[in-house]
């Protein structure tokens, strides 16, 4: 397995998802339906997307219908005996017949490690005070989320004056129109809530992204607020976090984080913003090519997270690159 100091030193050799990287050609870019904010292929399991399509020409409709047909029996027996041996062994109230009682496979249906149904008292509640921060939409007429965008562009640009609510200066940040509130859709009040974060706990490291300070930078480069909502959504379907409990491989270790550090889920995202920057300069991406650039961000993080030896979210790689 990948250990963390060869990640780290390919991240700073430019060799960040670990091959080096040539210009992306913008003719091979997914084609954006509304500028950065596409579809839900995010919310699609890990091998569905990244997986080898040339494995689907061996199979007619037919044999694959059958061979997953088998497939599936052949699991539920494995489950079903797993937990009659538990139960008659050591009695269905035990602490290590509940452990082994687990759904095999995930529930995205991915090849990805099931999440244990126990989890200390402490993860649970951190796990749900995040689901309930997931589920708040941004609201453009509520005070509080108002104050929020006020808040922000103070906190990027503190020796200016603050504008309107709705003003041709918001798009200096990176939103798309005057008025932010139509940016959100799926992204919610946490991504305004992440953006304030990174720009309070890694205000040097917000202000060379939001300023586009380093690198040779495209002529069309990704406007920052949009592509910070961008993230947070990405993560939201990468660690599964819209289900009950994770079950995806990245989910589960996150779940571990998370009982170290209550705020993981924001930290992860200034990693994220970070390596998603040095993913943009390493392939001299341009902004039809935000997309492919967001997946390659997305299998880095999902490799790091799998890294034995990751047990805070200081161990990953990638946080060597923020800067507070």
């Amino acid at each position: 397995m990948t250990s963390r100091t060869t990640l780290r030193r390919r991240l700073h050799h430019g060799d960040v998802d670990g091959k080096k990287h040539e210009h992306v050609d913008a003719g091979r870019a997914d084609s954006l339906n509304e500028p950065l904010l596409g579809d839900d292929r995010y919310g699609r399991s890990f091998s569905e997307k990244y997986g080898d399509s040339s494995h689907e020409d061996f199979w007619d409709d037919e044999r694959r219908k059958e061979h997953l047909h088998w497939a599936h029996i052949f699991s539920q027996l494995v489950a079903q005996w797993a937990q009659w041996f538990a139960s008659l062994v050591l009695g269905s109230g035990s602490l290590v017949a509940r452990l082994l009682h687990y759904p095999f496979g995930s529930q995205n249906g991915n090849d990805s490690e099931s999440i244990p149904l126990y989890l200390s008292p402490l993860q649970e509640e951190r796990l749900r005070n995040l689901q309930q921060r997931l589920e708040i939409p941004f609201d453009g007429s509520c005070l509080d989320h108002q104050d929020a965008l006020r808040q922000l562009w103070r906190l990027a640009y503190p020796s200016r004056e603050l504008p309107s609510l709705k003003s041709e200066l918001w798009k200096e940040m990176g939103w798309q129109g005057t008025d932010p509130s139509t940016d959100f859709r799926g992204g919610g009040f946490i991504s305004l809530e992440n953006l304030i974060f990174f720009a309070k706990k890694y205000p040097e490291s917000f202000q060379r992204l939001l300023h586009k300070e380093e690198g040779k930078r495209a002529e069309w480069e990704y406007p920052f607020a949009v592509a910070g909502i961008n993230i947070s959504f990405m993560l939201t379907q990468m660690l599964d976090l819209q289900t009950g409990r994770p079950s995806t491989v990245a989910g589960v270790q996150f779940v571990k984080l998370l009982a170290e550090d209550e705020m993981a889920f924001d930290h992860l995202y200034c990693i994220a913003f970070q390596m998603m920057d040095a993913q943009w300069l390493a392939k001299r991406a341009s902004y039809m090519e935000f997309n492919e650039v967001l997946k390659s961000t997305r299998m880095q993080l999902e490799r790091e997270l799998a890294l034995e030896d990751v047990h805070r979210i200081e161990d990953l790689p990638a946080y060597t690159l923020l800067r507070s």
